[in-house]
């Protein structure tokens, strides 16, 4: 996300180096990341970066998939959100050739749409999504952010128009959860979290797959100056934290790399989405995503309300 603004190139392209080096396939982005640290408010900073590193990096791009989004882009006057981008068939087309210009690559594998858009119809956007598929811009299709029922909606008009549509979802999620309902600043989506409904959703159909966004919290887990918002002042977060760090100590790693192994080796297995900004982060998460908890552990994780 701060590739390009917070974190200078040098840095991106290290890690980035060293994520690929390390076996690493997906990188996601997004075409407004990072706007709201732009003096003009515009975004693409993140998907040029990436695309420069590309370029630099000859044979690399068959090793990676990339994912990106469009729908949260500010564009024009006002103040965000009521100036992003949408999800008309206009907005889509004109977001998709910014992403595959800034990314230098003639296809997306997988591509979000960021935001809902409730003033255009589910066939508009159904419509302009099925024709990036069709004409090879993009493989896969995925929604972030949505709320659950328009997903199922959206699929099934895809459906019965015979398009291709939604395989994946993006949501926010980690093992500790806020109190329901309660406001937490740094997140902007109101229908932008796993719930139970979500895992039942996607466990019950086989081609959905989970990604999850701020998976650590943003260090809350293992940094003292990062606290917990408080919307998590609840008793069921002691309760769960006391688990986790029994079970981190147990197996003798962070708390950061149970969180990414419970993610990761459970039902249905959900991809965690990490934010990194120095190599001893990104070689946590790699350590976190590759470690496998045994069952007993991971059931002790579960119980706890």
């Amino acid at each position: 996300m701060r590739f390009g603004s917070q974190v200078d190139e040098q840095t991106a392209f290290d890690l980035l180096d060293r994520f690929v080096d390390a076996g690493g396939t997906l990188i996601d982005t997004a075409n407004c990341y990072a706007f709201w640290s732009d003096p003009n408010g515009a975004g693409g900073h993140s998907e040029r970066l990436i695309g420069t590193w590309l370029a630099r990096r000859p044979g690399v791009r068959d090793r990676v998939r990339l994912s990106t989004k469009a729908g949260a882009q500010p564009v024009g006057g006002g103040e965000w959100p009521a100036n992003r981008e949408g999800l008309s068939a206009p907005a889509i087309k004109t977001a998709v050739e910014g992403s595959l210009r800034r990314l230098g690559t003639d296809h997306i594998d997988l591509f979000w749409t960021h935001m809902e858009d409730r003033s255009v119809p589910l066939e508009e956007t159904g419509h302009a999504l099925a024709l990036l598929v069709e004409s090879g811009a993009v493989n896969r299709l995925g929604a972030s952010n949505h709320a659950l029922w328009r997903v199922e909606r959206a699929r099934l008009v895809a459906q019965a128009n015979g398009w291709p549509s939604y395989t994946a979802l993006q949501l926010r999620h980690s093992y500790l959860r806020p109190r329901p309902g309660a406001a937490v600043a740094d997140q902007s989506h109101r229908f932008g979290w796993v719930t139970d409904e979500v895992i039942d959703y996607v466990g019950s159909e086989r081609e959905l797959t989970l990604w999850a966004y701020t998976p650590l919290l943003n260090g809350a887990y293992t940094r003292d100056d990062r606290p917990l918002a408080e919307a998590y002042d609840h008793p069921g977060t002691a309760r769960r934290l006391t688990v986790l760090t029994e079970v981190a100590d147990e197996v003798g790693v962070t708390r950061n790399r149970i969180v990414l192994a419970w993610l990761t080796g459970g039902v249905p297995a959900v991809t965690p989405i990490v934010g990194v900004s120095s190599v001893a982060q990104l070689e946590e998460a790699l350590a976190g995503a590759a470690l496998v908890l045994p069952g007993e552990l991971r059931a002790r994780l579960d119980a706890v309300a």
